[in-house]
């Protein structure tokens, strides 16, 4: 009998096992990823003919997952894949106090070893957004398709990244010294990631065409390199999306505010197209608050009205002029003056 009863408890113990087995092999098979196992497979840089975009945020994170925070890894991962936009850019714009924590290897551990345990929960949710962009793919994507659209060669350097300081959101000191920051908690990442590349990688193809340009330092070269490229982001996806998404992803609402004033708007801002202080009404309507109901910034959506009137009047693939062309000129056969008044 206690035979039996020992081959019956042999036998329940060993299904009881094996059920357990197989609902551990089920939940190996079914379990998703960590964020820490998708960021490991995430590349450390993209590069496309001349343009890097490296992925800086990955290790910013991965440094925090081992035992210790692994400064190594900051330092060689972080710090000097990019030195020029740490040590150049960061350490410039924000000052001879904040230098030191861009310019030295000591002042990159330090804040790296708090800000991402400070800012976990928004970090990674940060991180699985872009990770639900599938980032590298449509890096990878942006960048083919661009070199495909624009015959003009652009070499540049952008790193996706999280800073003690904002301040560049996405842009930076030189082609070579580009950033996007992450940490802007009311930054919309998908359009930064999609419809955002598109308008600065114009940005690196434009301007250094305009060296030579008599008003390349005036408020009007802004106006038309910022419509401008506006303007390229909309046809880059071929106008399926909406005008208004390609500037500043406006509203609808938005847009028709600046339609019902257009006429004012160009009357009372086009006295600062020659201005160069970069401290005028036209630029810093944040500032100057001559039009303090405008839902967004004046001269982006001015620049893409004229670029506009341009292509209506001189054909849908005269866009490609604008590169080659001076910004007054631009202005003066958009005609877009006439128009308004």
């Amino acid at each position: 009998m206690l035979k039996i009863q020992y081959v019956l408890f042999l036998g329940i113990l060993l299904i009881f096992l094996s059920c357990k087995q197989d609902r551990k092999e089920l939940k190996n098979i079914n379990s998703e990823p960590t964020l820490v196992e998708k960021l490991k497979n995430v590349s450390d840089s993209i590069k496309v003919e001349d343009v890097v975009i490296k992925n800086i945020f990955k290790s910013q994170i991965l440094a925090h997952q081992g035992d210790a925070f692994d400064s190594t890894m900051i330092i060689e991962k972080v710090y000097k894949p990019h030195l020029k936009l740490w040590n150049n850019c960061y350490a410039m714009i924000f000052g001879e106090d904040n230098a030191p924590k861009f310019n030295t290897e000591k002042g990159m551990i330090n804040w790296n070893k708090t800000l991402y345990p400070e800012n976990k929960t928004f970090f990674d949710s940060r991180a699985r957004k872009l990770l639900e962009l599938n980032l590298d793919s449509t890096i990878q994507h942006n960048l083919d398709q661009f070199h495909k659209f624009v015959p003009y060669k652009v070499k540049s350097t952008i790193s996706i990244l999280f800073t003690p300081i904002t301040g560049i959101l996405f842009g930076g000191c030189s082609n070579d010294q580009f950033s996007i920051e992450l940490n802007y908690k009311e930054q919309d990442i998908e359009y930064t990631v999609t419809k955002g590349f598109p308008h600065e990688l114009n940005h690196l193809a434009y301007e250094p065409l305009r060296e030579n340009d008599p008003k390349k330092n005036t408020a009007l070269r802004q106006t038309i390199d910022e419509g401008f490229a506006c303007y390229f982001t909309w046809m880059f996806f071929e106008r399926k999306i909406s005008k208004f998404e390609a500037v500043e992803n406006m509203t609808e609402k938005e847009w028709n505010w600046y339609l019902k004033n257009e006429k004012e708007i160009f009357n009372k801002l086009s006295l600062f197209f020659d201005n160069e202080s970069g401290d005028n009404p036209l630029l810093r309507n944040d500032k100057y608050q001559l039009f303090p109901n405008a839902p967004k910034t004046l001269y982006y959506w001015l620049g893409f009205r004229i670029i506009q009137h341009y292509v209506n009047l001189h054909g849908e693939n005269s866009w490609r002029d604008i590169y080659e062309m001076n910004v007054q000129e631009v202005l003066d056969k958009s005609d877009y003056e006439n128009h308004i008044n």
